[in-house]
């Protein structure tokens, strides 16, 4: 592989499926997901050298994929949308047309929003993690979740959302 660290191409092969999971969740298109993978990984790779791998590099690929995201969606023409069929789930696990409606509620949410439920409900990371991955202070994780809930209970209803937790 020429010039590519071994340690990078392990964390790579490692991490790439639930980067891409995330990403598919943040994004509700699967091209959409893999090229923000891709430019994630792009990014851990040109600074590699400089990653203290003691200290959590998954934490630190999540972070950079959030970010690479959030910066991406402020550049993304408004033309844009999401597909309507959804990536394929590494794990067939409850009701698909439940987790359908759940894709459609999250891809209707602004994309701090989503991402601030993602980390928070999907990925359960704590306000803390989820505060410092997206550049906020505790207290506007906690807010933003909030208000995000709400636009997701006002579009699924509270009931489906109930059905949600079970997911």
């Amino acid at each position: 592989m020429g010039d590519t660290p071994a340690d990078f191409l392990e964390f790579a092969h490692a991490r790439s499926d639930q980067l891409f999971r995330t990403a598919c969740l943040l994004t509700g298109d699967r091209h959409l997901a893999e090229d923000l993978v891709q430019e994630t990984l792009a990014k851990m790779y040109r600074s590699w050298r400089r990653i203290d791998r003691t200290h959590a590099p998954a934490a630190y690929a999540h972070t950079v994929l959030v970010r690479t995201f959030t910066s991406y969606r402020r550049r993304r023409s408004a033309q844009e949308r999401p597909v309507e069929r959804l990536p394929e789930g590494a794990e067939d696990r409850g009701d698909p047309e439940l987790r359908l409606t759940l894709l459609d509620g999250l891809a209707r949410l602004a994309p701090k929003e989503r991402a601030v439920l993602v980390l928070r409900y999907w990925e359960d990371r704590s306000v803390e993690e989820t505060a410092r991955m997206m550049q906020l202070n505790p207290g506007a994780v906690r807010t933003r979740s909030l208000r995000a809930l709400q636009k997701l209970r006002s579009v699924l209803g509270d009931e489906l959302l109930a059905d949600l937790a079970h997911l």
